[in-house]
Parts: C-alpha cells; sequence; structure tokens
C-alpha cells in the first residue's frame, strides 16, 4: 500500500516536544525571523507606515502651506556645530534668497549671523490627525521667522518633506486596499476554477484571458479616464483602487488554480470527501493553506506594482489629483531633464517609491520562504 500523501497545511512532524507543541504560524515566524534582510525591510515598512498614519504631526508645515519666496529653495543644512567649533544642539542658519539678473536664476545662501534652533513638539495651527483628532503641536520646527527646509521645497514654495509624508498616506494605503481586493478575488476565483473544474474553470479562465491580453499601462488610462473629471478627490482615490484590483487579481488566481489543481487529488483531500466534509471545509482547511506561500509572494509582488500603478497614473495626470497628493503626483513636478539637473530634489519622491518596492519585495521573499510548509 503506498503511503499517503502529506497535508502541506499540517505541522510538520516532530519527536521533539517542544518543537511539537508550536503552531505552524510559530514556525512560520521562527523561518522569517532567521532572514534579516526580510526583517529590516519590515522594520522599514513598518517606520513608513507609522509615519503615513500620523503625517501631519512628523511633518515641520501643511503639505500645501506656500512659500513663495522660497521656491525651489535646496535642502536646508542641519548644524550641530557653531562658528567656533563647539558643540551645539541642531540648528540651521538662516536662507537668503538672491536673483541673478543676467540667467534670473534663483540661488540662496545662509546668513552666518542668525540662526534658528531646532525645536521639538512646537506648537502650530490646528490640525486634524489620522483625519478627526484635533492637534496644534508638530514634532520638529524652529522658532517665528525661521525656515526648515531639510528636503528643500517645491515650484510653489512647498516643504518637500511634509509633502512626502502627507503623500505617502494615498501611496502606501492604495496597494493596501487594492491587494487586499486582488486577494480575496484571485483566491477566491482561483480556488473555484480548479476545485468544481468543467464550465466554472472555463468561463473564469476567459475572462481572465481577456483581462490580461490589453496592455495594461493603456488599459489603466482608459479605465480612468472613466472617472469623472467632476468627482471629489476622495472618489478619484478610490476610483483608481477599484481599477487596480480589478485588473490585478488574474495572475494571483492562475497560480492559485495550479496549486489546487495538485492538491485536489491527494490523499488528504479525498479521505476529506469520503468522511463528509463540506466544500467550505476542504477548500480553507486543506487547499488554502497548501497555496498560502505562493498567495503571500503573488500580494506582496502585487503591492509594489499597485504602488507604481498609482504612481503611473498619477504622474500621467489621471489619477490622483489635487488637493490630495501623493508620490506619483510630486513626481510630475520632476518630469523634465532641466527640473533634475537643477533642483534635484524634487526627484525625492522618486526615491521613496524605489526603497518601498525593493523593501516590500524582498519582505515578500521572506515571507513566501517562510511559510513554504516545505522548508527545512
Amino acid at each position: 500500500m503506498s503511503r499517503p500523501a502529506a497535508d502541506p497545511a499540517a505541522e510538520p512532524a516532530t519527536d521533539h516536544p517542544a518543537a511539537a507543541s508550536r503552531t505552524i504560524w510559530a514556525l512560520t515566524w521562527r523561518r522569517f525571523s532567521k532572514n534579516r534582510l526580510a526583517v529590516a525591510s519590515g522594520v522599514i515598512l513598518a517606520v513608513l507606515y507609522f509615519i503615513a498614519l500620523f503625517a501631519q504631526f512628523f511633518s515641520a508645515y501643511h503639505h500645501d502651506e506656500f512659500h513663495v519666496e522660497f521656491k525651489f529653495s535646496p535642502p536646508q543644512k542641519v548644524h550641530f556645530t557653531d562658528r567656533n567649533g563647539r558643540l551645539s544642539r541642531p540648528f540651521v542658519y538662516a536662507y537668503e534668497r538672491s536673483i541673478d539678473m543676467t540667467t534670473l536664476a534663483i540661488s540662496y545662501r545662509e546668513v552666518r549671523t542668525t540662526k534658528y534652533p531646532i525645536r521639538f513638539f512646537v506648537p502650530s495651527e490646528p490640525y486634524k490627525l489620522i483625519g478627526f483628532i484635533p492637534a496644534r503641536i508638530r514634532l520638529i520646527g524652529v522658532d517665528e521667522g525661521g525656515t526648515l527646509f531639510l528636503w528643500g521645497t517645491d515650484n510653489l514654495g512647498r516643504d518637500i518633506l511634509s509633502r512626502v509624508w502627507t503623500g505617502a498616506q494615498v501611496s502606501l494605503s492604495v496597494p493596501l486596499v487594492g491587494t487586499f481586493i486582488t486577494i480575496l478575488l484571485g483566491s477566491l476565483l482561483g480556488v473555484a476554477s480548479a476545485y468544481f473544474g468543467r464550465m466554472v474553470d472555463n468561463a473564469i479562465q476567459r475572462l481572465i484571458e481577456l483581462l490580461i491580453s490589453f496592455p495594461q499601462i493603456p488599459l489603466w488610462i482608459a479605465l480612468s479616464a472613466a472617472v469623472p473629471v467632476t468627482w471629489p478627490s476622495g472618489f478619484v482615490y478610490l476610483g483608481v483602487v477599484v481599477i487596480l484590483s480589478l485588473i490585478g487579481w488574474g495572475s494571483l488566481a492562475r497560480v492559485v488554480r495550479g496549486k489546487v489543481l495538485a492538491y485536489r487529488q491527494e490523499e488528504y483531500v479525498m479521505a476529506a470527501r469520503v468522511v463528509g466534509s463540506s466544500h467550505w471545509r476542504i477548500i480553507t482547511r486543506h487547499l488554502l493553506p497548501g497555496s498560502l506561500s505562493h498567495i503571500i509572494v503573488t500580494a506582496t509582488l502585487a503591492v509594489p506594482g499597485t504602488i507604481l500603478g498609482e504612481s503611473s497614473l498619477s504622474f500621467l495626470g489621471i489619477g490622483i489629483t489635487p488637493p490630495m497628493t501623493s508620490w506619483g503626483v510630486m513626481l510630475r513636478d520632476a518630469q523634465n531633464v532641466q527640473a533634475l539637473v537643477n533642483h534635484l530634489w524634487l526627484a525625492t519622491p522618486g526615491l521613496m517609491i524605489v526603497l518601498t518596492v525593493l523593501c516590500f519585495n524582498f519582505f515578500g521573499d521572506g515571507l513566501r520562504d517562510a511559510a513554504d510548509p516545505f522548508a527545512a
């Protein structure tokens, strides 16, 4: 008699009593914690999401506050020693603007006779923390009359750092909401396609082939153009989330379908059918857990794709619209060579996108290896 196939959802067998008492999630965490790159990426992502959640508190200014006298201001240097070389609390010097009357180029220089200490928990204008909590305190700032542009300003004199943190609320939340919808659709339809087969499988696969037959960027543009321009920014935001989700579930559904096709004829699944287990129990207890690692890696790879998709739509002017901001919206100010040559700090949102995408990829790879039921 042949040996029954192993259930991938079951906990790996072991004779060690301590290991035998561990749950599948404890074993997954143990394997994940050994991947230092994945753990570091997870920490960076957690910090980014924490700052994005309390973006107004971590920003020195409101993201739409104009400083018309400081357009295209370069990042201010933070000094820790005074002019005599003695250690001092962090401070910035006053900025003075000058215009070259020949080329009309704007330049800035530090006024070394006036310095502004950097202060923490400074009072500010009223704002709503997380959208509904009244607050009047910001983490960092300087005394009245000074400026604190750690990452410079844009063409309207708006603080880049404040706009990056506020834009992170959109750029980091779109992929989470969109990926949740993608996972829900992709997992359920993928399992249904493989488990029930026949007409259900045929219909779902033809729908997936229809979706992936269209070029992605033009399809995004076409669907985004269907969103009325008169809609408020919040509705446009939801429209972008739904569009990116409805297009991206096909690849996950095919991955899940392939794994379920391999598992549904295993002896543990056949035994569950014989004892009268419901379709729902078989799917959720035996089939989906076996595909967990593949769902995780596909989902984490979908998150960077959604970030890039939202940034692309906003960069092209058909995604998120003002007064809302995102990293893609901010990159529109750096879409020509002259802007990058003269004001390189305008590309900071692009660096944030690269950092976030890399962290999600490393984090997803670590989760995939840790969730693999056959991992050592």
